[in-house]
């Protein structure tokens, strides 16, 4: 698209609704997105072999985690890669 400057329009930056970062969508690739694609939960965990550090407060059997990984800090790095996916596009 061409301005009335003459140069080429600046591509506008779109926020990504699951990883929350900014990016140009010329360089949204299958890798560049990282997320949890589940919730961060705290419920009794399917495996009861691993040990959870748990708070004041929490219940004896509950655990925290993300449902998707397993990963016990909410701000774990996510555990999938695809796309960015912009507010404005079309739910996916």
């Amino acid at each position: 698209m061409e301005s009335t400057t003459g140069g080429k329009e600046e591509e506008k930056e779109k926020l990504c609704r699951r990883c929350k970062a900014t990016y140009a969508p010329s360089g949204n690739t299958r890798l560049s997105c990282r997320f949890h694609p589940s919730y961060f939960v705290c419920r009794r965990h399917d495996d009861q072999k691993r040990y959870y550090q748990l708070r004041d407060g929490d219940p004896p059997y509950a655990a925290k985690f993300y449902d998707c990984c397993g990963a016990e800090d909410p701000d774990a790095a996510g555990c999938t890669t695809d796309f960015h996916l912009s507010y404005d596009d079309a739910d996916a």
